[in-house]
C-alpha cells in the first residue's frame, strides 16, 4: 500500500501518482486514467477506447431491449 498526499497542481487539486504506480498501471504522462467508485474504494485503470464503445453500445442495446432483459430477469 502506498499512501499519496493531496497537492496542489496549477489551480486544481491532485495527486502525484510515484513511478512505480505508474509501471503498475502500464501508463505514462500524457496517458488518461479511469477512477471507477467500488465498495471498497477508488479503482484507477488505464483507459481503454474499445472498452468505452462496447459499454456504449452495451447501453443502447440494454436500452432497445429493457422490456425483454427485465423479463429473463425475473
Amino acid at each position: 500500500m502506498v499512501s499519496l498526499k493531496i497537492t496542489t497542481v496549477g489551480n486544481s487539486t491532485g495527486v502525484i501518482l510515484p513511478k512505480e504506480a505508474l509501471a503498475m498501471l502500464k501508463v505514462r504522462k500524457g496517458d488518461t486514467v479511469v477512477l471507477t467508485e467500488t465498495p471498497s474504494g477508488v479503482l484507477i485503470t488505464p483507459y481503454d477506447p474499445e472498452f468505452e464503445k462496447d459499454m456504449e453500445r452495451a447501453s443502447r442495446i440494454m436500452g432497445r431491449y429493457r422490456n425483454a432483459l427485465r423479463e429473463l430477469a425475473k
